[in-house]
Protein backbone atom coordinates (compact mmCIF):
# COMPACT_ATOMS: atom_id res chain seq x y z
CA UNK A 1 0.00 0.00 0.00
CA UNK A 2 1.33 3.96 -0.70
CA UNK A 3 2.86 5.14 2.50
CA UNK A 4 1.02 8.35 1.54
CA UNK A 5 -2.50 6.70 1.89
CA UNK A 6 -4.99 6.71 4.90
CA UNK A 7 -7.59 5.11 2.86
CA UNK A 8 -6.42 2.68 -0.23
CA UNK A 9 -10.07 1.08 -1.07
CA UNK A 10 -12.82 3.54 -1.09
CA UNK A 11 -16.46 3.75 -1.71
CA UNK A 12 -17.22 7.57 -2.95
CA UNK A 13 -21.34 8.18 -2.79
CA UNK A 14 -21.30 11.26 -4.93
CA UNK A 15 -24.94 12.97 -5.44
CA UNK A 16 -26.49 12.83 -8.60
CA UNK A 17 -26.88 16.81 -8.77
CA UNK A 18 -23.00 17.10 -8.85
CA UNK A 19 -23.43 15.89 -12.40
CA UNK A 20 -26.15 19.07 -13.79
CA UNK A 21 -23.41 21.49 -12.71
CA UNK A 22 -25.27 24.70 -13.02
CA UNK A 23 -28.68 23.87 -14.73
CA UNK A 24 -31.45 22.96 -12.89
CA UNK A 25 -31.83 19.15 -14.33
CA UNK A 26 -30.40 16.99 -16.24
CA UNK A 27 -27.12 15.74 -16.91
CA UNK A 28 -24.52 18.75 -17.90
CA UNK A 29 -21.22 17.16 -19.74
CA UNK A 30 -18.67 19.43 -18.54
CA UNK A 31 -19.47 18.88 -15.15
CA UNK A 32 -19.20 14.94 -15.63
CA UNK A 33 -16.00 16.03 -16.75
CA UNK A 34 -14.69 18.58 -13.43
CA UNK A 35 -15.93 15.49 -11.09
CA UNK A 36 -13.72 12.39 -13.32
CA UNK A 37 -10.36 14.83 -13.25
CA UNK A 38 -11.28 14.79 -9.24
CA UNK A 39 -11.44 11.28 -9.10
CA UNK A 40 -8.73 10.52 -11.01
CA UNK A 41 -6.24 12.28 -9.16
CA UNK A 42 -7.05 9.66 -6.40
CA UNK A 43 -6.77 6.68 -8.62
CA UNK A 44 -3.15 8.03 -9.85
CA UNK A 45 -2.51 7.72 -5.85
CA UNK A 46 -2.98 4.55 -6.26
CA UNK A 47 -6.54 4.24 -4.31
CA UNK A 48 -9.00 1.68 -5.58
CA UNK A 49 -12.07 3.66 -6.16
CA UNK A 50 -15.94 2.12 -6.40
CA UNK A 51 -18.58 5.10 -6.97
CA UNK A 52 -22.15 4.81 -6.41
CA UNK A 53 -23.99 7.83 -7.88
CA UNK A 54 -27.04 9.21 -6.99
CA UNK A 55 -29.81 10.39 -9.31
CA UNK A 56 -31.68 13.37 -7.68
CA UNK A 57 -30.47 15.08 -11.35
CA UNK A 58 -33.02 13.14 -13.15
CA UNK A 59 -35.47 11.34 -10.63
CA UNK A 60 -36.00 10.52 -6.96
CA UNK A 61 -38.15 7.69 -6.61
CA UNK A 62 -39.17 9.20 -3.09
CA UNK A 63 -40.67 12.29 -4.57
CA UNK A 64 -42.51 10.52 -7.15
CA UNK A 65 -44.16 8.18 -4.69
CA UNK A 66 -45.00 10.89 -2.86
CA UNK A 67 -47.28 12.58 -5.43
CA UNK A 68 -49.08 9.65 -5.71
CA UNK A 69 -46.80 7.02 -7.80
CA UNK A 70 -46.19 3.24 -6.46
CA UNK A 71 -43.52 2.99 -4.16
CA UNK A 72 -41.81 0.39 -6.09
CA UNK A 73 -42.26 1.41 -9.56
CA UNK A 74 -41.15 4.89 -8.70
CA UNK A 75 -38.16 3.76 -7.32
CA UNK A 76 -37.46 1.49 -10.01
CA UNK A 77 -37.26 4.48 -12.74
CA UNK A 78 -34.77 6.13 -9.93
CA UNK A 79 -32.62 3.16 -10.34
CA UNK A 80 -33.09 3.48 -14.50
CA UNK A 81 -32.07 6.91 -13.89
CA UNK A 82 -28.51 5.88 -11.53
CA UNK A 83 -27.94 3.73 -14.53
CA UNK A 84 -27.85 6.74 -16.72
CA UNK A 85 -25.65 8.80 -14.65
CA UNK A 86 -23.30 5.55 -14.57
CA UNK A 87 -22.92 5.63 -17.96
CA UNK A 88 -22.29 9.30 -18.26
CA UNK A 89 -19.35 9.26 -15.96
CA UNK A 90 -17.96 6.10 -17.05
CA UNK A 91 -17.41 8.07 -20.46
CA UNK A 92 -15.94 10.81 -18.64
CA UNK A 93 -13.68 8.97 -16.69
CA UNK A 94 -12.39 6.80 -20.00
CA UNK A 95 -11.80 10.12 -21.96
CA UNK A 96 -9.58 11.30 -19.22
CA UNK A 97 -8.00 7.66 -19.37
CA UNK A 98 -9.42 5.99 -16.22
CA UNK A 99 -10.63 2.91 -16.86
CA UNK A 100 -13.83 2.05 -15.24
CA UNK A 101 -16.42 -0.37 -15.29
CA UNK A 102 -20.35 -0.55 -14.22
CA UNK A 103 -21.79 -3.37 -12.22
CA UNK A 104 -25.49 -2.78 -11.91
CA UNK A 105 -27.91 -4.34 -9.77
CA UNK A 106 -30.51 -3.87 -12.57
CA UNK A 107 -28.28 -5.50 -15.63
CA UNK A 108 -28.80 -4.62 -19.08
CA UNK A 109 -27.34 -6.92 -21.79
CA UNK A 110 -25.25 -5.03 -24.02
CA UNK A 111 -25.27 -1.95 -21.88
CA UNK A 112 -24.00 -2.76 -18.56
CA UNK A 113 -23.24 -5.92 -16.53
CA UNK A 114 -24.58 -7.49 -13.80
CA UNK A 115 -23.14 -6.78 -9.86
CA UNK A 116 -20.95 -9.64 -9.18
CA UNK A 117 -18.89 -9.12 -5.61
CA UNK A 118 -15.98 -11.46 -6.44
CA UNK A 119 -15.92 -9.55 -10.17
CA UNK A 120 -15.88 -6.08 -7.97
CA UNK A 121 -12.96 -7.34 -6.05
CA UNK A 122 -11.17 -8.20 -8.85
CA UNK A 123 -11.40 -4.93 -10.86
CA UNK A 124 -10.67 -2.78 -7.83
CA UNK A 125 -7.38 -4.82 -7.87
CA UNK A 126 -6.98 -4.49 -11.11
CA UNK A 127 -7.13 -0.67 -11.03
CA UNK A 128 -10.02 0.25 -12.41
CA UNK A 129 -13.22 2.33 -10.74
CA UNK A 130 -15.98 0.25 -10.39
CA UNK A 131 -19.38 2.18 -10.76
CA UNK A 132 -22.25 0.47 -8.71
CA UNK A 133 -25.51 1.17 -10.35
CA UNK A 134 -29.21 0.70 -10.02
CA UNK A 135 -29.02 0.72 -6.50
CA UNK A 136 -29.63 -2.78 -4.29
CA UNK A 137 -31.92 -3.72 -7.16
CA UNK A 138 -34.98 -3.55 -4.67
CA UNK A 139 -37.54 -0.65 -3.66
CA UNK A 140 -37.66 0.84 -0.61
CA UNK A 141 -33.61 1.22 -0.51
CA UNK A 142 -31.85 4.82 -1.03
CA UNK A 143 -28.39 4.81 -2.84
CA UNK A 144 -26.87 5.87 0.43
CA UNK A 145 -27.73 2.06 1.53
CA UNK A 146 -26.88 0.79 -1.66
CA UNK A 147 -22.76 2.86 -0.91
CA UNK A 148 -22.99 1.00 2.65
CA UNK A 149 -23.96 -2.63 1.44
CA UNK A 150 -21.21 -2.13 -1.13
CA UNK A 151 -18.69 -0.54 1.06
CA UNK A 152 -18.99 -3.63 3.38
CA UNK A 153 -18.93 -6.13 -0.31
CA UNK A 154 -15.97 -5.02 -1.30
CA UNK A 155 -13.49 -4.02 2.00
CA UNK A 156 -13.88 -0.80 1.86
CA UNK A 157 -11.66 1.04 4.41
CA UNK A 158 -14.32 3.75 4.33
CA UNK A 159 -17.20 5.16 2.89
CA UNK A 160 -16.17 8.88 1.51
CA UNK A 161 -19.80 10.68 1.20
CA UNK A 162 -19.35 14.03 -1.30
CA UNK A 163 -21.71 16.88 -0.13
CA UNK A 164 -21.83 20.86 -0.55
CA UNK A 165 -20.59 21.25 3.26
CA UNK A 166 -16.91 20.64 4.02
CA UNK A 167 -18.90 17.93 6.74
CA UNK A 168 -20.90 17.56 9.27
CA UNK A 169 -22.39 20.71 11.48
CA UNK A 170 -24.19 20.86 14.35
CA UNK A 171 -27.09 22.88 12.00
CA UNK A 172 -27.38 23.55 8.56
CA UNK A 173 -24.28 25.43 8.13
CA UNK A 174 -26.43 28.00 5.20
CA UNK A 175 -29.09 29.05 7.34
CA UNK A 176 -27.56 29.18 11.09
CA UNK A 177 -23.86 31.07 11.27
CA UNK A 178 -23.23 30.13 14.53
CA UNK A 179 -23.32 26.09 13.50
CA UNK A 180 -20.28 24.01 14.37
CA UNK A 181 -18.78 21.98 12.39
CA UNK A 182 -17.22 18.87 13.92
CA UNK A 183 -13.68 17.64 12.93
CA UNK A 184 -14.51 14.08 14.29
CA UNK A 185 -17.87 12.83 15.73
CA UNK A 186 -18.90 9.24 17.19
CA UNK A 187 -21.53 6.90 15.54
CA UNK A 188 -23.35 7.11 18.79
CA UNK A 189 -22.72 11.01 19.48
CA UNK A 190 -23.61 11.15 15.39
CA UNK A 191 -27.08 9.20 16.31
CA UNK A 192 -27.89 10.79 19.92
CA UNK A 193 -27.35 14.30 18.30
CA UNK A 194 -29.57 12.93 15.22
CA UNK A 195 -27.26 14.26 12.92
CA UNK A 196 -28.35 13.34 9.32
CA UNK A 197 -24.99 11.95 7.91
CA UNK A 198 -26.50 8.83 6.12
CA UNK A 199 -30.15 7.41 6.30
CA UNK A 200 -30.53 5.19 9.10
CA UNK A 201 -29.92 2.29 7.78
CA UNK A 202 -26.73 3.16 6.11
CA UNK A 203 -26.00 4.13 8.94
CA UNK A 204 -26.67 1.34 10.72
CA UNK A 205 -24.43 -0.62 7.99
CA UNK A 206 -21.21 0.89 8.66
CA UNK A 207 -21.92 1.11 12.60
CA UNK A 208 -22.44 -2.26 12.91
CA UNK A 209 -19.21 -3.20 10.14
CA UNK A 210 -16.88 -0.36 11.52
CA UNK A 211 -16.75 1.31 8.43
CA UNK A 212 -15.41 4.68 9.09
CA UNK A 213 -17.95 7.74 7.07
CA UNK A 214 -16.10 11.01 6.10
CA UNK A 215 -18.06 13.64 4.94
CA UNK A 216 -16.53 16.68 2.62
CA UNK A 217 -17.10 19.17 -0.19
CA UNK A 218 -16.93 17.28 -3.45
CA UNK A 219 -16.50 20.56 -5.49
CA UNK A 220 -13.80 21.86 -3.71
CA UNK A 221 -10.72 21.09 -5.56
CA UNK A 222 -7.97 19.19 -3.65
CA UNK A 223 -9.80 18.32 -0.52
CA UNK A 224 -10.92 14.54 -1.77
CA UNK A 225 -7.28 13.93 -2.67
CA UNK A 226 -6.65 15.22 0.57
CA UNK A 227 -9.17 12.82 2.26
CA UNK A 228 -7.65 9.70 1.10
CA UNK A 229 -4.09 10.57 2.43
CA UNK A 230 -5.87 11.05 5.84
CA UNK A 231 -5.66 15.23 5.63
CA UNK A 232 -9.40 15.50 7.13
CA UNK A 233 -8.54 19.23 7.98
CA UNK A 234 -11.66 19.71 5.67
CA UNK A 235 -13.35 17.22 6.29
CA UNK A 236 -15.61 15.02 8.91
CA UNK A 237 -14.90 11.40 10.46
CA UNK A 238 -17.74 9.81 11.90
CA UNK A 239 -16.23 6.34 13.38
CA UNK A 240 -16.41 4.37 16.59
CA UNK A 241 -13.06 5.36 18.28
CA UNK A 242 -13.46 9.76 19.58
CA UNK A 243 -10.03 9.83 20.00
Amino acid sequence: MPNDLRFRRVLLKMSGEVLKGDTPFGIEPEAVVAAARRLRQITELGTELALVIGAGNLFRGQSGSRRGMDRSCADQMGMLATIMNALAMRDALEAAGTPAEILSAMPIPGVVQGFDCRLANRLLAEGKVVIFAAGTGHPYFTTDTTAALRACEIGADAVLKGTQVDGIYSADPKRDPSAVRFPRITYREALSRRLQVMDSTAFSLCMDNDIPIVVFNFAQDGVLAEVVKGNLDQATLVCSDPS
